[in-house]
């Protein structure tokens, strides 16, 4: 039964944008979808790093939502090893639906109940 992941790949920044769509498209085809579905990428662009990466400051972010058999998932993740490319990746099952790139958690307003006595 294919379930639902979510992949956030970090690429070299020195990389353009059609290397890295090949490399993606690469990378998915290693994962034949059960449901018929591609995989969904949002490309975050570069952003600074927390921390330096492979002597790096900046990292081109993208994050990728697709489905598969978890059987497939260690193949895919060897590839992504190999590839120099990739500065650092993560995949995560993700049960929930895919957060939008922008969204940021907002916290309730306290309510004060006043006691008039």
């Amino acid at each position: 039964m294919a379930r639902p992941y979510e992949v956030v790949y970090i690429f070299d920044p020195a990389l353009d944008e059609e290397t890295i769509n090949s490399k993606l498209t690469h990378f998915h085809s290693l994962l034949p979808s059960a449901t018929g579905e591609a995989a969904q990428f949002n490309h975050w662009g570069r952003r600074t790093l927390a921390y330096q990466i492979k002597k790096r400051d900046t990292g081109y972010y993208v994050i990728a939502t697709f489905s598969a058999e978890p059987t497939q998932l260690p193949e895919f993740e060897r590839a992504i090893k190999l590839e120099d490319a990739v500065m650092r990746h993560l995949v995560v099952l993700n049960e929930e639906p895919p957060t939008p790139p922008n969204y940021a958690a907002v916290k309730p307003a306290e309510t004060e109940e006043e006691d008039d006595e």
